[in-house]
């Protein structure tokens, strides 16, 4: 049986259907090309431009402020290319080092590289006064050390029982981003302290060996201002709570030096005269506040001290860090002439 024909009139339809459908198809493209085949650049770009990832930011954010940056052609191009990889859960706050009109692949390889992130880092190690660890702060971060001087004590987040930030600037290695400020940088240290204080169960440590919180941290300075080696600072702790019992003065030359402002091994009898409250020669008691920062092996021994029924203890040799422990004064007093021996100070 023969086609029919079509008339002029199914001509004239099917044409403006087929003619619908184009323009529909074109539209929809149009819509999708910024998804299917967004603006990209092509190779690593040029120049150097260095762009801040907020904390929280998702792919989309990043992306917008790469774009708005000159760093990729469009922020699309670069969420195509993290969910592509599948990466975009890697992706970390804080400020990178890029350059202008990179491929939005190349510009993700730099976001993920840790070379490109711009970042100091300044490490506070065990023992420091908070003087000689502003310095260090300085130094390595680029702050000034007046505006680390000049940041008030209520400003970081210190726990209800510290006197002061003495004590409390935990030991280790932070990160600091070009735009922190002083108080932010004391504040983590304060915090890291706060987070190592819950892992030890301070506040209640302290009171089965009967002393406060803050008290357990003055010992805990001690130990880490007295002590050589980690296996000294249980045995330190121990003295002092040995001595404290006994109500002998603890007669610690750390406490000295530190009213005094110094640092030695060579303690002479004048100083052991200072009018301090540090001075636990002509103080009875603990001092009242810590005299160095200590760290995790310190604050341990603080709320776990060592067995024993020492009185004295000696650094005898403190180039090999060797501290011998005595309950007899006759052997402290045998400690003290090989340390003098040792320093040349006889």
């Amino acid at each position: 049986m023969p086609l029919p024909v079509p008339t002029r009139r199914g001509v004239a339809l099917t044409a403006g259907i087929a003619a619908s459908a184009l323009a529909l198809g074109a539209g929809a493209y149009a819509v999708l090309k910024p998804y299917l085949d967004p603006d990209d650049y092509e190779g690593a770009g040029s120049g150097a431009v260095t762009v801040r990832i907020r904390p929280g930011a998702t792919a989309g954010d990043i992306g917008e402020t790469l774009a708005g940056s000159g760093v990729v052609a469009s922020a699309r191009s670069f969420v195509n290319a993290a969910e592509t990889r599948a990466v975009a859960h890697r992706l970390r706050p804080g400020h990178y080092r890029l350059r202008t009109g990179m491929a939005a692949a190349a510009a993700l390889d730099l976001l993920l590289a840790p070379a490109s992130r711009v970042v100091r880092r300044v490490t506070v190690t065990e023992g420091m006064r908070v003087g000689e660890a502003f310095r260090r702060i300085a130094a390595q971060s680029g702050l000034p050390l007046r505006e680390l001087r000049a940041v008030e004590p209520e400003l970081v987040g210190l726990p209800p029982y510290a006197r002061g930030i003495e004590g409390f600037l935990y030991p280790a290695t932070y990160e600091v981003e070009p735009d922190a400020k002083a108080v932010d940088v004391l504040a983590a240290m304060v915090e890291r302290y706060g987070a190592v204080a819950r892992q030890l169960d301070l506040e209640a440590r302290a009171a089965r060996v009967h002393l406060t919180p803050l008290e357990a941290v003055i010992v805990a300075s001690i130990a880490q201002a007295e002590g050589g080696r980690d296996a000294d600072y249980p045995k330190i702790a121990r003295v002092i709570y040995n001595r404290l019992r006994r109500g002998m003065p603890l007669q610690m030359d750390a406490t000295v030096t530190y009213a005094l402002g110094r640092r030695t091994l060579r303690v002479a009898g004048r100083d052991l005269r200072v009018r301090s409250p540090y001075n636990t020669y002509a103080r009875a008691g603990l001092p009242p506040a810590p005299i160095s920062n200590p760290g995790r092996k310190a604050l341990r021994a603080a709320l776990r001290p060592a067995k024993g029924d020492w009185y004295w203890f000696v650094t005898t040799d403190p180039a090999h860090r060797i501290t011998k422990f005595t309950d007899k004064e006759s052997e402290f007093v045998r400690y003290r002439e090989e340390l003098h021996q040792n320093l040349g100070t006889n």
